[in-house]
């Protein structure tokens, strides 16, 4: 992927301890190696543990359709511009069998087909909460609302705003992708479309 860069912009720091081990032997099983990125956030342990304890938390919600969340979480990952979220969210909807296709789109989700009514409301909904300030409006939400019901919908906006604190971080870590998708042979990311003008898909 071009989106990769070895530069980051504080030096990653050596992984010790026991905690430090425990972090290594996960990574290793669940991404087949250790990611540059483990080392950057290891500069402090405490905000790395309790980032990835929210992380392994949200994984246990389930209000919310997984591929639904799939979508919400890259569709607010392109928004902000973390390739690294991208790349990763690819890679791991891929392991759990979502349609590489379908998510490889996500990036350019208004102009690719293939996507129900539902799912690009969630899609621009993510886009609408990842935006400065937030953008959602009262027809969106009450679309989803009668789409989801009020406990998938508090997750939505749970995940979307999860995916925003990691993908700032690190966007302003300089961590970027580390090419999971690539090393597993799937093809290259939709670019993200320029047309954030468009029709919203709730109308």
């Amino acid at each position: 992927m071009s989106m990769n860069s070895t530069t980051t912009r504080i030096p990653a720091a050596e992984v010790t301890g026991v905690y430090g081990a425990m972090v290594k032997v996960f990574a290793k099983k669940m991404m087949g190696r250790v990611p540059e990125s483990v080392g950057i956030l290891w500069n402090n342990p405490a905000v790395m543990k309790d980032a990835m304890g929210i992380g392994r938390k949200a994984e246990g919600w389930k209000a919310l359709d997984p591929d639904l969340a799939s979508y919400a979480a890259m569709a607010a990952a392109a928004t902000i511009g973390c390739s690294f979220c991208l790349d990763f969210n690819y890679f791991m909807g891929h392991n759990r069998g979502l349609d590489a296709d379908k998510i490889r789109q996500v990036p350019r989700w208004r102009d690719a087909t293939g996507f129900s009514p539902v799912e690009r409301r969630v899609m621009e909904y993510a886009e609408a909460a990842s935006q400065t300030p937030p953008a959602v409006t009262d027809e969106l939400s009450d679309a989803l609302l009668a789409d989801l019901g009020p406990a998938a919908l508090v997750e939505l906006a749970a995940r979307v705003a999860f995916m925003n604190m990691s993908a700032r971080m690190n966007v302003a870590l300089g961590i970027r992708s580390e090419e999971f998708a690539d090393a597993c042979g799937l093809p290259p990311l939709a670019e993200r479309s320029a047309r954030h003008d468009a029709s919203p898909a709730s109308a």
